[in-house]
């Protein structure tokens, strides 16, 4: 029982990867607030029943939960999810950021409401419910953010420019959070989950290469996730801010940050020819290549 005693907000826990963290929060000791719009993977729509659907599992196992069905990307929707754990339970201790959709679309056919609508969910909604439960994070001086980021972010990905930016952008903004309120024990992770979900069911699978690798992404369920994030809400990880973790089958993995890999000096300083010239091949094999998350994780889950 990690999180006795302790309430968490799990955003987008409807279903898939977000269910799974409720569920096991719960079955942790935390008490729950669900939140969902219950729309379709491309945040059309809504309903209630996914959210319902959660809070009868947890109510099940002998777990309290509520149900909260605004959408994150509005700020004063944010201070309402905030007030519904406040309301039903009298605190807030956990704020997981799950809550996401897709507009996937080659770069240059994307449409600027296509990227607006992933940025809003992912990226702005991550920041609403992370600076509406702030304020009581840190009055009681203790709290935890687990931020759902993607390798389509931190590695790459076609298709994907509207969800990469904004799960890069959710790195940002955990380190920053992590940052500012350590001083009021507050800490801030991310999590980039390996699962076969709703939000993967779209990876393209035409070629055999393609096929293979959702083959492969087929085995690992959403619960795959749960334990690494109940754990990063826990106290047990108290000394543990600012980091990003990925979990993968049995595989858990910790993931590099952007930090200098080379260096050149010119003491006469610098034109565009001398970059050209020394800077270029010193530089040039430490250049990143362009791969995709499937390039780097190219072995079959273990």
């Amino acid at each position: 029982m990690m999180l006795e005693g302790k309430v968490a907000i799990v955003t987008g826990s409807g279903g898939g990867i977000g269910r799974e963290i409720a569920l096991a929060m719960a079955e942790a000791g935390a008490k729950v607030v669900i939140n969902d719009i219950g729309a379709s993977l491309s945040g059309e729509g809504q309903d209630a029943t996914p959210a319902q659907q959660t809070k009868a599992i947890i109510e099940q196992k002998g777990g309290q939960a509520a149900i909260n069905t605004d959408s994150v990307s509005e700020w004063d929707n944010a201070k309402k999810i905030v007030q519904c754990a406040l309301d039903n339970f009298g605190r807030v201790d956990i704020v997981v950021n799950n809550a996401g959709i897709l507009r996937d679309q080659i770069f240059h056919r994307m449409t600027p409401e296509e990227w607006l609508a992933v940025i809003n969910v992912h990226l702005n909604g991550s920041f609403f419910v992370s600076r509406a439960a702030a304020e009581h994070f840190r009055k009681q001086e203790s709290g935890s953010f687990v931020h759902i980021t993607s390798t389509s972010g931190l590695i790459g990905n076609f298709g994907q420019a509207n969800y990469s930016a904004a799960k890069l952008g959710i790195v940002a903004l955990s380190k920053s959070i992590a940052l500012d309120m350590k001083r009021y024990n507050v800490r801030s992770n991310c999590l980039a989950p390996f699962a076969w979900s709703r939000m993967t069911s779209s990876i393209p699978a035409e070629t055999p290469e393609q096929k293979a690798r959702v083959e492969r992404l087929m085995r690992m369920g959403p619960e795959k996730n749960a334990p690494l994030a109940v754990f990063l809400a826990s106290d047990a990880a108290k000394e543990v801010s600012g980091q990003i973790f990925a979990p993968r089958m049995h595989e858990l993995f910790l993931f590099s940050q952007n930090r200098p890999v080379r260096s050149v000096h010119s003491e006469s300083g610098w034109t565009p020819e001398k970059i050209a010239e020394i800077a270029l091949p010193a530089f040039r094999s430490g250049f990143v290549p362009l791969e995709r998350s499937g390039d780097v994780f190219s072995w079959d889950p273990v």
